[in-house]
């Protein structure tokens, strides 16, 4: 299955405008950060959002809507209120569109005792014990080269299991339980494609050291895997020149739980946040009348790459924010345009990283510092961190806390015990990156880097609500709060 748009939303009792299944509609459609971006390009262009290149003139005005994408991975989508004034601030909200997962070698092909196996590498800190015994297939990009000499890439996204990784039975293995299960994650994780018999049966004979193309490259990947690929995107297997594949567990995103009160999904840490604020981006500025009176810049980046530290051209340690930010503030400015206009822009404006937080777990309430431990249900949770592994400060927890209690939305905070290891976020790298004012938030969920992840319904509602709030109001709240900023 091919990227594609992911149809009416629907609540789980057939209504309209549920926004948690809205989600889940959103994550079965982004299995990967290529299709998350692509599926972000269609809820923006549908929303009459204007599509820039980087590599083009921008012409931006006041009351427009736009954005861009890089590596198609990433996307930045911005608003210009009507009532915009050089010098003005960016109100954004930054999340990212890529999740562990194990992702295919250059050279995948691979043959153990009688079975094809793909070799995959991990990306990110998964928990990768939780990829065992399930159905998995495979998605991602793929390069063409076409028989009349055309170059192109398309998404691909096989939706049937194609491949397992089988655990070990226990007869073998009599101490897994009391000991652990510790995979090697180099001879261990490999999936198992098919039987060398059954593939050779159906004319899919794989010979490691086959023909050369005419990169000088050997077979590198097995022919029943390029020709399912092929298949898929309806081409000739020799017109496949190239791909980036992520392995992706099959089974759906949904609702669940005695109660519906949970999703169950792939994916969430951190799709759930970087659609929260894409919709309620869109939904803000629908309001034409609301847009032509705002005064700030509205913006969302969501950003490739934080799994493994942020350092690419579409992660958030490359400059792609802030240069956006500076060619919109300086054509703004016009004619008229002032001394260091782009850098006062950047100091009034602020920015919400937005990533997954670490719920309250109820067979494991001893890892949560006794006085922060946030739960389900209870509100977006305000990341704290002395050693600036978060980038909340009091001014900027305040404000968002502020502004969550004007509209009777909960808030939650967090704090890592002394005695344990802190994760990060994008927030201290765009932080640092110029100055920008920036505080860390997340949704509270469970299970956090497995490949099924687990949140509260009510919690992306009260996401989009805060992030709705913020747009809308963040610009009057922060005139009102005269300090050093």
């Amino acid at each position: 299955m091919q990227a594609g748009a992911m149809g009416e939303p629907t609540g789980s009792d057939g209504a309209k405008g549920d926004i948690a299944q809205d989600l889940v509609d959103y994550l079965n459609a982004s299995w990967t950060s290529f299709h998350a971006t692509a599926v972000s390009k269609e809820m923006l262009v549908k929303a009459g959002f204007e599509q820039l290149s980087e590599e083009a003139e921008w012409v931006v005005k006041p009351g427009g809507k736009y954005f861009f994408t890089r590596n198609a991975s990433a996307v930045i989508a911005f608003t210009v209120g009507g009532a915009y004034k050089a010098g003005n601030g960016f109100n954004i909200i930054a999340a990212h569109t890529d999740s562990p997962c194990p992702k295919l070698k250059p050279v995948s092909l691979s043959s153990k005792h009688g079975f094809l196996n793909v070799g995959v590498q991990t990306y990110g800190g998964g928990l990768w014990y939780t990829w065992f015994d399930r159905d998995l297939s495979v998605a991602g990009r793929v390069l063409l080269r076409r028989k009349d000499g055309r170059l192109s890439h398309e998404l691909v996204q096989v939706s049937r299991p194609i491949m397992r990784i089988p655990t070990l039975a226990i007869h073998l293995d009599r101490n897994v339980n009391t000991e652990g299960f510790k995979p090697n994650l180099e001879t261990h994780l490999a999936p198992v494609l098919a039987t060398a018999i059954k593939a050779e049966v159906d004319g899919k004979k794989d010979e490691a050291g086959g023909k050369k193309d005419d990169g000088g490259k050997k077979n590198a990947h097995h022919p029943l895997l390029l020709q399912i690929l092929a298949d898929e995107l309806k081409v000739d297997p020799e017109e496949i020149a190239d791909f980036d594949l992520h392995v992706c567990d099959t089974q759906p995103s949904v609702i669940a739980g005695a109660r519906k009160e949970f999703i169950y999904s792939g994916r969430l840490d951190n799709l759930a946040s970087s659609y929260c604020a894409l919709r309620a981006l869109i939904d803000t500025v629908a309001d034409g009348e609301w847009l032509a009176q705002e005064k700030s810049v509205q913006m969302v980046a969501l950003f490739d790459n934080e799994e493994v530290g942020s350092d690419s051209a579409q992660g958030a340690g490359s400059p792609t924010m802030f240069q956006a930010m500076k060619r919109v503030a300086t054509l703004l400015a016009g004619s008229e345009r002032a001394e260091g206009v782009e850098w006062r822009a950047i100091r009034r404006s602020f920015l919400v990283s937005a990533d997954m937080a670490h719920a309250l777990h109820p067979n494991y309430p001893e890892r949560h510092e006794e006085h922060h431990q946030p739960k389900m249900h209870e509100g977006l949770v305000i990341k704290h961190n002395a050693n600036q592994r978060y980038a909340t400060t009091a001014v900027t927890a305040f404000l968002f806390r502020e502004l969550a209690k004007r509209e009777g939305i909960p808030t939650q905070d967090f704090v890592v015990r002394n005695d344990m290891g802190c994760g990060s976020t994008i927030g201290p790298i765009l932080s640092s990156g110029v100055g920008i004012r920036t505080i860390d938030v997340g949704m509270p969920q469970l299970s956090m880097h497995s490949v099924r992840e687990m949140c509260g319904t009510k919690d992306v509602d009260i996401c989009y609500r805060h992030f709705k709030a913020f747009y809308r109001k963040f610009t009057e709240l922060d005139e009102q709060l005269k300090v050093e900023k």
